[in-house]
């Protein structure tokens, strides 16, 4: 129903639906193992409203386990506080304080391969019905569950799942559907492809000069107009937006739970910007860079982001940032993913230098990550002990779109 509303009375009804966060999740001791199952699925309809479809219990015969571990994060003390600063932030491009609050809860344990190998297969998942060949199960997994969502519905759509005891909520969110990466397709591809350029392009998906740009920013050569690209992101029928309902919903349903999110492309930027917003730990796998879209999108900024963790590996150009140029795989399926660095932490995989992989885009698939990437415990010299690579942020030196030109150019000589 907030969907309905204008985003300025949406933005009030938020500061009071907002889940209170004076008393957050109990903490758990670290490395407990959490047991989770399948139980709603979501989905996004063609007239923008979220949708929610339960999953009988009985078709649930096994779960997803993994283990977990304390994670510090900082969420804002109130969503009017939140919507305050970023309000002020679109309005007159000025900063106001925003009050945080640090929590000590639990989350996955992303220095273990197998709570990444569990967590990718639930991401995978939301690419599929549990009734398709490429459904991944654990053993004894009763695939003929119903697919809740519409087949035709064009937009953002995944899977929720539950741990035994209702203490963590798992929110997966599907990625791009994109043939020519993947092999599959369906009715989202429009607008997933909107919001992938819309994201992670430096100006509209202004590419070349032969490229239909998807808004109109673009003020010749290689000026771009920030203000029109900041409105452009801020449209309710997209996904960001629609991702903040969503997680609101969750919290109306499980008002005490602890909610991770996890996705995989697109999904996974999508992730890591409601959890920037809401403070939730966020697992993003082959993520295209996200740090430009919060800040188009004026998300305040907490005073860390460690809660988010990206995990791609090197022969994937998308996270990379490498996937540039009108004659790109990227450029020639009509994608701009132009941007190169992360919110939080990164466990980046050189699979380059140490596996001998070739750069590829093709290697983008959550499949390749399963099946190549995480069947085995990783090794690398100077990282004995490790089953996975450090976690490590982007360098201070990374900078996204240097070579254009922003400001207020549209009405200007």
């Amino acid at each position: 129903m907030l969907n309905l509303l204008p985003a300025t009375l949406r933005f009030l009804l938020g500061s009071i639906l907002w889940l209170d966060f004076s008393q957050p999740p109990a903490v758990l001791p670290a490395r407990t193992p959490l047991s989770f199952q399948l139980r709603h699925e979501h989905a996004l309809t063609n007239d923008s409203r979220v949708i929610f479809s339960n999953v009988d219990p009985s078709f649930a015969a096994d779960s997803f386990v993994m283990s977990t571990s304390n994670i510090q994060t900082h969420r804002p003390q109130s969503a009017k506080a939140f919507h305050s600063a970023r309000l002020r932030s679109i309005r007159y491009d000025q900063s106001e304080q925003v009050l945080w609050d640090t929590a000590n809860v639990l989350g996955p344990n992303v220095e273990e391969r197998e709570t990444l190998l569990t967590l990718a297969k639930m991401t995978s998942n939301a690419y599929t019905s549990s009734t398709a060949s490429d459904w991944y199960t654990p053993e004894g997994w009763n695939k003929s569950i119903p697919f809740g969502w519409e087949p035709d519905a064009d937009g953002i759509r995944g899977h929720i799942f539950v741990s035994d005891d209702n203490s963590t909520v798992v929110l997966s969110i599907k990625g791009t559907s994109a043939g020519w990466i993947t092999g599959g397709g369906g009715p989202t591809v429009r607008k997933d492809k909107l919001n992938d350029n819309l994201l992670f392009s430096c100006c509209c998906a202004r590419v070349g000069p032969s490229w239909s740009t998807v808004c109109d920013c673009h003020q010749g050569g290689s000026k771009c107009d920030q203000e029109c690209l900041e409105r452009s992101l801020m449209g309710e029928n997209l996904y960001y937006s629609v991702g903040v309902n969503l997680y609101n919903n969750i919290t109306y349903l499980y008002p005490h739970a602890n909610i991770w999110l996890i996705g995989h492309s697109l999904g996974g930027s999508l992730a890591s910007l409601i959890g920037v917003t809401f403070g939730a730990p966020v697992v993003a796998f082959e993520a295209p860079s996200e740090k430009l879209a919060a800040t188009r999108l004026h998300l305040p900024s907490p005073p860390s982001t460690q809660h988010i963790t990206h995990v791609f590996h090197t022969a994937d150009p998308i996270p990379m940032g490498t996937c540039t140029g009108i004659y790109s795989s990227c450029g020639l399926a009509g994608y701009a993913m132009e941007t190169s660095c992360h919110l939080g932490k990164v466990i980046r995989y050189d699979t380059v230098t140490q596996l001998g992989w070739s750069v590829d885009v093709r290697t983008h698939s959550i499949v390749q990550i399963i099946d190549r990437l995480l069947s085995e415990d990783w090794t690398q010299e100077g990282q004995e002990g490790r089953t996975v690579p450090e976690a490590k942020a982007d360098g201070e030196d990374c900078v996204d779109c240097f070579n254009w030109e922003f400001g207020s150019f549209k009405g200007g000589s």
